[in-house]
């Protein structure tokens, strides 16, 4: 039989190891491995797992249609393989390649060994505009254009099942994770396209003003990210239906409804983009991207502690961290934001305020996450450190203070004028609200102080160079939008987000 090995790319549709183990016209298994050791890493959760069942179960269906199951094995993914060539044989395993995190780059290379020593071929597609061994990002961009305007592939039309049983979907408790009531979006690619298409269709009108601010991006924001990171959707698939949103619109009379589609559009690029980073250093979530960065945070887990659960004493950064735990999700700019206060105002090691975030994303995507993580952090050698003004956002981006006040209840008796500054009012006012854990502004001056120092040590230059060169964008084949954007960020005083971790705004 041939098993096709489901990971990140959970659907029927434009799926081309289903579509070539189908075509075969052997026995085909679909296969999802649940593992437990990856359940156990620290950068993953019970709201993700809830998200994934759903998922799966959505995938099931899409299946069935098709005459065929979705067969689920729980344990060790080259012992799962191996089980099954023992028992049934294995023609050939046919997945798509994944940019994951640290320990599935640990667990693909296993079953690659697994697979050339027992003598079983594994045929691995390009999941989307990533590429495997590419060398730098000379004409990166018109690779990732023409891959995502070729046709799509058809979902078979019927699957000749092999005939496998499967396990039962273990729930949290069995993979040792604690319960998570997260009032995240459901699973499934049925939800999927019913927001990608109610986004197309009406709610993105206001995207590009709306996307900035945690509030109003919730509603207003794609809000697809998930899906695309569990691949209910490809990537494909949706730049093809932006495409003819965009014509749509256009042809209507909406510039602004245009104008915000081709930021969306955008953002689908800077997706693979940053995914590309991962997979080209695998080590991301591990260590620095400049090595001269090693040493800058200085790590407090009370702190980390504070931060993660929404009481750093800034109102604004708070209420978005409470608002990321109850709901699994935060529109970019805020992830920035806190990002960057964990790293630059807390001085807060990346590595742990990085997971702490990926566990609280539903939409988590290891490629976006730690190169954002990282960027954010100022660690990456390259870039310009985006040292936020958390009083500042807050005004900004909450100017009536009702994200905040949604968030942190215990703030109603402070007044208006006072609310991204309780400090300042009447300590009766403030209830049990804490004081800020340090002063923002000093501790934004000594951050930058500390970056400028190891900027100017003349060993910094040669490895920032190296940096760029192989990870850096080019602007060849980038949408005209997004270049008007990048460019009218450089001419901002107040740091002008890139897409962050996770979401991308998507």
């Amino acid at each position: 039989m041939d098993i096709v090995w489901f990971k990140r790319d959970l659907r029927v549709h434009d799926h081309a190891p289903l579509h070539a183990a189908a075509a075969s016209g052997g026995a085909v298994l679909p296969l999802y491995i649940i593992e437990p050791d990856y359940w156990a890493q620290p950068d993953v959760s019970g709201r993700q797992l809830a998200f994934l069942l759903e998922t799966l179960i959505d995938l099931d269906r899409s299946l069935m249609a098709r005459g065929a199951r979705l067969v689920v094995r729980v344990g060790d993914a080259a012992a799962v393989l191996a089980d099954l060539h023992a028992q049934h044989g294995i023609s050939a395993v046919h997945a798509h390649q994944e940019t994951g995190n640290l320990w599935s780059y640990a667990r693909d290379k296993a079953v690659r060994r697994w697979a050339r020593a027992a003598g079983v071929a594994v045929h691995e597609a390009q999941q989307h505009g990533v590429w495997r061994a590419h060398g730098n990002r000379n004409g990166w961009a018109a690779r990732w254009a023409k891959l995502m305007t070729t046709p799509r592939l058809p979902a078979p039309a019927t699957i000749r099942m092999a005939d496998v049983a499967g396990d039962y979907l273990p729930d949290a408790s069995a993979l040792g994770l604690p319960p998570d009531t997260c009032a995240r979006q459901i699973g499934g690619r049925r939800a999927a396209l019913a927001v990608l298409r109610s986004f197309l269709n009406s709610r993105g009108r206001p995207y590009r003003a709306a996307m900035s601010a945690p509030g109003s991006g919730a509603d207003h924001c794609s809000r697809l990210s998930p899906y695309l990171a569990l691949g209910s959707v490809s990537m494909r698939e949706a730049y093809q239906a932006a495409m003819a949103a965009r014509t749509r619109w256009q042809d209507a009379g909406d510039a602004a409804f245009t104008r915000s589609i081709e930021s969306f559009i955008s953002r689908l690029h800077w997706h693979c983009h940053f995914i590309q980073k991962l997979e080209d250093a695998p080590w991301l979530e591990a260590r620095c991207l400049h090595p001269a960065y090693q040493g800058l945070p200085d790590h407090d887990p009370a702190r980390l502690a504070a931060w993660a659960a929404g009481r750093t004493g800034w109102p604004f950064v708070d209420a978005c961290m409470r608002s990321l735990a109850a709901t699994g999700w935060l529109n970019f700019r805020m992830r920035a934001m806190v990002m960057a206060v964990a790293s630059y105002h807390l001085r807060l090691d990346w590595r742990h305020s990085g997971a702490v975030l990926a566990r609280m994303f539903t939409d988590y995507e290891p490629g976006i996450h730690w190169a954002q993580v990282q960027m954010q952090s100022g660690t990456t050698g390259t870039n310009i450190p985006r040292i936020y003004n958390p009083i500042k956002q807050g005004h900004d981006q909450d100017p009536d203070g009702r994200f905040v006040r949604r968030w942190l209840p215990e703030l109603a008796a402070v007044p208006d004028a006072l609310l991204h500054q309780p400090w300042l009012a009447d300590a009766a006012l403030r209830g049990d609200y804490p004081l800020p854990l340090v002063d923002h502004e000093q501790a934004a001056r000594d951050a930058k102080n500390a970056i400028s120092a190891i900027r100017r040590d003349p060993a910094h230059a040669g490895p920032a160079r190296a940096i760029i060169t192989k990870h850096g964008s080019r602007k060849a084949g980038l949408p005209s939008t997004e270049r008007r954007r990048v460019a009218a960020a450089k001419r901002k005083p107040e740091p002008a987000p890139a897409p962050a971790q996770g979401a991308l705004d998507l």
